[in-house]
């Protein structure tokens, strides 16, 4: 096998483990330098790609890339921008192809979620149609934890571990307040479609902590009556209450209650803004003092609190995208297979881009109570592995340390491209 370099990027929203899956890759490919020569980074996910402005990882030590583990966000920069289709803009892939002839890269990795999957299949496509060898792996990872045929999404169990533990911390602080001032708090979590993280919200809530915890979910028309009724009988048995709502949250006619009527570069509406809508309404309509949070970025860059499931599996799919191309795999993805809830076991197969790309998995309804309101036990059986465990970083001074690679740029070849 001839040897050639390797492509990797990493696309849409950052993680607090995305770098994780950026080591797997690179610490696997360095070890297999019989057939692969460098890695060559995207600066700013595809676009990078594009513009043909490549970063040389081969400059980074080993303990620079090591310590990607402990580092959140991308590293190499990250971007929401979306390939056109092949017939829409074949110039754009053959762009690409000619970047990646220029740099004898014979291995795309591309690392994010549903939009990069559909990436990472047409720009395996292309290559083909145009005669190029290259071998394109989609890396999984998005907090949304929407990817079809895997178990669960690298930087989903983090976002889970942070959104539960700051949920439970501030039901404490509500509680010791609740007698004379705030009753009720509200937490708005992303999750435009999918409310695998407002469900992640109920770990907050179990047998040993009780918590009034009201969940709202995309996945539930939002009645207005019935969450204040629900909200009330909340404050009236506890004194207080918790509000977990998503940012996709949708009304009974399947209208997003938050869209801000702009759109992102995916041609997603921008949302943002429903938790202070619902603790307005709450105010307006029971007259209960409120406090409110919109957990935002924090939530994807808590690395202070990762999951140490979450990062061990995000290294592991970085780590197999690699041995799954040279197995001589292309157009798949590496899938986390669930085998075991008690005690928990996963393990890693390659599953067909063909059968993820432009799909997105929702939260069953067997994982929502009744009432619309919470989280069943099924849902608990398969939530809690993927917060399990802590792999705090190393903290200086009393604060986290987290490093900046050189990102030392590879020479042009080619003419230049605007995108």
């Amino acid at each position: 096998m001839k040897k050639r370099n390797a492509f990797y990027a990493q696309s849409g929203g950052v993680t607090a483990v995305i770098n994780a899956s950026a080591a797997g890759v690179i610490e696997t490919a360095r070890r297999h330098k019989d057939k692969i020569g460098k890695v060559l980074a995207g600066r700013n996910g595809i676009i990078g790609a594009l513009t043909e402005d490549l970063i040389d990882t081969s400059r980074e030590s080993a303990s620079m890339v090591a310590a990607l583990k402990h580092t959140p966000s991308g590293a190499f920069g990250s971007c929401r921008y979306k390939l056109k289709s092949l017939e829409e803009s074949r110039a754009q892939y053959e762009r690409l192809i000619e970047v990646f002839r220029a740099h004898d890269i014979g291995y795309f990795f591309y690392n994010g979620g549903n939009d990069s999957a559909d990436t990472c299949l047409k720009v395996s496509q292309i290559a083909d149609k145009l005669g190029y060898p290259l071998q394109a792996i989609h890396v999984p990872k998005t907090v949304d934890n929407d990817l079809v045929l895997t178990d669960n999404c690298p930087g989903f169990g983090s976002v889970a571990k942070y959104v539960a533990t700051s949920m439970r911390e501030a039901a404490f602080d509500v509680a010791s307040m609740a007698k004379t001032s705030t009753k009720v708090f509200v937490m708005e979590v992303m999750g435009r479609h999918a409310g695998w993280i407002t469900a992640a919200v109920g770990l907050a809530d179990d047998k040993e902590t009780p918590i009034p915890l009201v969940l709202l979910f995309p996945e539930i028309a939002f009645d207005e009556v019935k969450f204040l009724a629900a909200v009330r009988g909340k404050v009236d048995t506890f004194g207080y209450c918790c509000i977990g709502v998503s940012e996709g949250l949708r009304d009974a006619a399947g209208n997003l209650m938050a869209e801000a009527g702009t759109r992102d570069a995916f041609g997603h509406a921008q949302l943002g803004g429903i938790g202070p809508y619902i603790a307005q309404r709450i105010h307006e309509k029971l007259g209960y003092k409120y406090h409110w949070a919109v957990a935002d970025y924090l939530q994807r860059a808590a690395r202070h609190i990762a999951s140490k499931t979450d990062l061990e599996q995000s290294y592991a799919v970085g780590k197999a995208a690699v041995q799954f191309a040279l197995a001589g795999h292309n157009a798949i993805m590496p899938a986390i297979i669930r085998t075991s809830d008690t005690p928990y076991r996963w393990r890693i197969e390659a599953a067909p881009l063909k059968k993820i790309a432009n799909k997105e998995k929702m939260l069953p309804r067997s994982y929502i109570a009744r009432d619309g309101f919470g989280i069943t036990d099924k849902a608990r059986v398969y939530l809690s592995p993927l917060i399990r465990g802590e792999a705090p970083p190393p903290f200086k001074n009393g604060v986290p340390q987290y490093v900046r690679l050189k990102n030392a740029a590879v020479p042009r070849k080619l003419n230049t491209y605007q995108v």
